[in-house]
C-alpha cells in the first residue's frame, strides 16, 4: 500500500508553505482527488522527489532575490539587515506597499489581497507555470541538479525538448526567409497593414516559402529526425505513407509562445485568396493545445502588471495593430471560441479582462457564447467586460480611421458581463403575454443557476431584477404626456388609456384614491407575510418586483427581501436577522408591531405554507384591485372635468366612498375584488356614455 504522510508528516515532507501553491484563489475548495492520483497536484510531484530535496532547495534561494527580479521594495518601509522588505504587491493594483516579505522565514504575504506562499508559489503564480517547472527554475538559480525522474516522464520532457528546439529552429527559418526575396509580397503585405519594423521585430514574424518541402528539407538537412517534424506540427506526414510536406506554405508566419517564452506553435496568413484557410494554426502536438494557450501571453502580462488591465482581441493582427498603438496589455485565442482554460489565464493576469470584439453579427454572437462558458467560473473579483467595436471595424481599422484615442474610449466604456447577458435574453423578443414574461424568468433562472459561487450569483440575481422592474414597470411609471388640445376632450372612439400627470395631482383625482394610510397598512401586510414565510418568496417575485410601494421603507425592505430570501427560505429569523443589520433593528420592529399586522390570521398563529402562499395571494390581489378602482374613479373624474354639474360631483363622490368602503373588508363569499371593480368601472362608463353632465331641457 502507498502511505501518505499527513500532519506534521506532510509538512515536514513538503517544507514550509508547499500546500499554499495550490490551493484555489479566494479560499474557493472543492473534492479533492486522492493525492497520490492527481497529477496536477504538487503533493504528486513532491513525492516523487527524494525527501528534504525541497528544504534544500528553499535554504539554497532567497527568496527576496527571487522576488526582486519582479519588485521595487519600499525603501522607507523595507530593513533588508533583518530581511524585512514591502513593496507594491505584483498580484493586484495598489498605490501603497501592502505586500510583506520575510527573507529569514523565507514567507511572504500581502495584506491587502491575501497572496501568500514561498519561493515555489511565487514563481509559479507570476511565471505561470507548474510547480514542477517551478522546481526546476530554483534548482537551476540554486546550482542543484533535478533528480531523475521515472523513464517514462524522463522520456516525455526529452520529447518536448527536443521539439522545443525544432520550433525555435523554425521560427528562425521564417524569419530569414521574410528578408528574401521569396518573401518581397509578404512584406509588402506588412507594409500595407502600416506594421513598423519594430513591430516585425518584436513579433518574430515570418514567412515560409511556398514550397512543398522547403522547411522539412532545411530541418532534415540540419539533422533534425523527420519524426520530430512531423510530431511538431511543421510537417505532414500523407496516409499513403509518401514523404512528409510542408504545413505552411506561401504564408506569413506569426510564432506562439507558451508562459515560459518557448515557441510551441505558429499560426499562418495565407496571402492567397483562394485558400482553403485564411488562418492555419499549428495542430495539437504534445507542445500545443490551442485551448489552453494564448498569443502574445508573456508580453501581455509584464504590460499588465503595470496597467492593470488586459485586452483580448480576436486575431494575431489585432493584436499586433493594438501593440504598435500603445496598448501592450493584450492577447488573443488562437482561431476558435475562448474556452474555459483560456479564460483562467485570462484571469492570472488581470481580473477583469476586456474582451474586445468586432463589432458585426460574428463578434456578437462570439460574446454572447462566451457569457456561458464565463458564468460557471465567475467569482469576486474576477469576471469580464465587453467591449464592442463599431459595426464592420475591427481593431486596426478603428485604430487607422480615429485614432488610439477612440479605441481608448471604448475600452473605458467597456461594459459589465451582466449587460450582456440581459441584453442576450431579451433583444428581439416582445413581452406581450404572461406565458412570454415568464418564459424571459426561466432563461434568466437558469443563467443564474449556472453561476457557482453564491455570492456573485446573489449580486446577479439584484442587478437582473432591477433590469426586470425597469422592463416591466407599471404603465403608470412609464406615461407618455397628455396630447389633447387645450380645452378639448378625447372622443369615446379612443378613450384615454393612461391618465396625465395633470390628473393624479388633481383634488378629484386624490380625494378618489386609496387614504395613504390604508396603502401603507396593506403593504405592511405584504410585507411581513414574507418576512415570517420567506419560502414563499420565490413564488410571487415578479409581483413584489412590478409592486409600487407608498411608502419608501417599505420598497427597501422589498428589495432586501428578494436578494436575502433565496439564501433563508427556511429561517425566518436569520432573514429578519440580515435585514436589521442593514435597516436597522427599529425599522422591522415598527413593521411587525403594527395592529393591523398582528392580527393577520398567518402572522397572528403559524400555519403552513400553502395557507400562508394563499394569504399573500389574497393581499396582494386586494392591493392592486384597490388601486385599479382608484385609478377608473381618476380617469372618469379626468374626462368630465370642468364640466360636471353638483349632482354628477356627488354621485361620483358617493361612487368612490362605496369603493373605500368595499376596499376595507374581506374577499366576500362567492365574489371577488376583481368583479368589485368590473362592476365600478361598468357604472362610471355608463355615466359617461349618457353624458349625464348635459343640461337636460325641461
Amino acid at each position: 500500500m502507498f502511505a501518505r504522510p499527513t500532519g506534521r508528516r506532510l509538512r515536514t515532507h513538503l517544507g514550509a508553505g508547499a500546500s499554499l501553491g495550490f490551493m484555489p484563489r479566494g479560499g474557493r475548495t472543492r473534492q479533492p482527488t486522492p493525492l497520490h492520483r492527481n497529477p496536477a497536484c504538487p503533493i504528486f510531484h513532491a513525492m516523487s522527489l527524494p525527501p528534504g530535496f525541497l528544504d534544500e532547495l528553499r535554504s539554497r534561494v532567497s527568496l527576496a532575490a527571487v522576488a526582486g527580479r519582479k519588485l521595487v521594495w519600499d525603501a522607507r518601509k523595507s530593513n533588508p539587515a533583518k530581511g524585512d522588505y514591502w513593496a507594491p504587491c505584483p498580484f493586484h493594483q495598489e498605490k501603497t506597499p501592502s505586500f510583506h516579505l520575510d527573507d529569514r522565514k523565507g514567507f511572504y504575504y500581502c495584506f491587502g489581497c491575501h497572496a501568500k506562499g514561498d519561493a515555489l508559489t511565487f514563481v509559479r503564480e507570476t511565471e505561470n507555470v507548474g510547480f514542477m517547472e517551478a522546481v526546476e527554475i530554483l534548482a537551476r538559480e540554486a546550482g542543484m541538479t533535478m533528480p531523475a525522474r521515472d523513464p517514462k516522464a524522463q522520456e516525455k520532457a526529452d520529447l518536448r525538448s527536443q521539439l522545443v528546439e525544432v520550433m525555435e529552429q523554425a521560427a528562425q527559418f521564417y524569419r530569414l526567409h521574410l528578408n528574401m526575396a521569396e518573401g518581397a509580397r509578404a512584406r509588402a503585405y506588412l507594409q500595407d497593414r502600416a506594421l513598423s519594423d519594430e513591430m516585425i521585430t518584436r513579433f518574430e514574424i515570418g514567412f515560409a516559402p511556398d514550397s512543398r518541402t522547403a522547411l522539412f528539407q532545411h530541418l532534415t538537412g540540419k539533422g533534425v529526425a523527420p519524426d520530430l517534424v512531423v510530431q511538431a506540427g511543421l510537417a505532414i506526414k500523407p496516409d499513403d505513407g509518401g514523404h512528409p510536406y510542408d504545413r505552411f506554405r506561401g504564408r506569413i508566419m506569426f510564432p506562439i509562445r507558451d508562459s515560459r517564452g518557448r515557441c510551441i506553435a505558429f499560426g499562418g496568413r495565407a496571402l492567397d485568396p483562394n485558400a482553403r484557410a485564411k488562418y492555419l494554426n499549428s495542430p495539437e502536438t504534445p507542445l500545443f493545445d490551442k485551448g489552453r494557450s494564448l498569443f502574445n501571453f508573456v508580453p501581455a502580462r509584464e504590460a499588465a502588471g503595470k496597467t492593470g488591465r488586459l485586452i483580448v482581441a480576436e486575431g494575431y493582427m489585432d493584436v499586433i495593430a493594438l501593440s504598435q498603438a500603445g496598448f501592450r496589455d493584450v492577447v488573443a485565442p488562437l482561431g476558435t471560441a475562448i474556452t474555459a482554460d483560456q479564460l483562467r489565464l485570462m484571469w492570472r493576469i488581470a481580473p477583469e479582462p476586456i474582451i474586445a470584439l468586432d463589432g458585426d453579427k460574428a463578434g456578437l454572437n462570439a460574446a454572447m457564447r462566451l457569457i456561458d462558458v464565463a458564468l460557471p467560473l465567475l467569482a469576486p473579483n474576477q469576471t469580464l467586460r465587453f467591449c464592442l467595436l463599431p459595426e464592420g471595424l475591427d481593431p486596426d481599422d478603428l485604430l487607422r480611421a480615429q485614432g488610439p484615442g477612440a479605441m481608448q474610449k471604448l475600452l473605458d466604456t467597456a461594459r459589465p458581463l451582466v449587460d450582456l447577458l440581459w441584453q442576450r435574453e431579451t433583444t428581439g423578443r416582445v413581452f406581450d403575454s404572461p406565458e412570454r414574461c415568464a418564459a424571459l424568468d426561466a432563461s434568466l433562472k437558469s443563467a443564474l443557476g449556472r453561476i457557482s459561487d453564491p455570492i456573485v450569483r446573489n449580486h446577479y440575481a439584484a442587478a437582473l431584477r432591477e433590469k426586470r422592474h425597469a422592463l416591466f414597470a407599471p404603465a403608470r411609471d412609464r406615461r407618455p404626456p397628455d396630447r389633447r388640445p387645450a380645452g378639448g376632450r378625447r372622443s369615446k372612439a379612443s378613450p384615454p388609456r393612461q391618465p396625465a400627470d395633470s390628473t393624479r395631482a388633481s383634488l378629484l383625482a386624490r380625494g378618489a384614491s386609496l387614504p395613504q394610510t390604508e396603502e401603507r397598512l396593506r403593504e405592511s401586510v405584504i410585507l411581513s407575510l414574507c418576512l415570517e414565510y420567506p419560502a414563499i418568496v420565490a413564488d410571487f417575485d415578479t409581483a413584489l418586483e412590478k409592486l409600487h410601494f407608498a411608502a419608501q421603507e417599505h420598497d427597501r425592505i422589498r428589495d432586501l427581501l428578494l436578494d436575502h430570501a433565496p439564501e433563508h427560505r427556511d429561517d425566518p429569523q436569520m432573514l429578519q436577522k440580515k435585514i436589521s443589520a442593514e435597516l436597522g433593528a427599529q425599522t422591522l420592529e415598527k413593521l411587525l408591531s403594527l395592529r393591523h399586522v398582528r392580527i393577520n390570521p398567518a402572522i397572528r398563529k403559524r400555519v403552513d405554507i400553502e395557507t400562508a402562499r394563499m394569504a399573500l395571494a389574497e393581499e396582494l390581489a386586494k392591493l392592486e384591485a384597490n388601486r385599479g378602482s382608484a385609478q377608473e374613479v381618476s380617469d372618469a373624474m379626468q374626462d368630465i372635468a370642468g364640466l360636471v354639474d353638483e349632482g354628477l360631483t356627488w354621485r361620483l363622490g358617493q361612487a368612490a366612498e362605496a369603493r373605500d368602503r368595499a376596499s376595507r373588508s374581506s374577499l366576500p363569499e362567492g365574489g371577488t375584488e376583481a368583479e368589485d371593480r368590473e362592476n365600478l368601472s361598468r357604472y362610471l362608463q355608463n355615466l359617461i356614455d349618457s353624458q349625464v353632465w348635459v343640461k337636460k331641457k325641461h
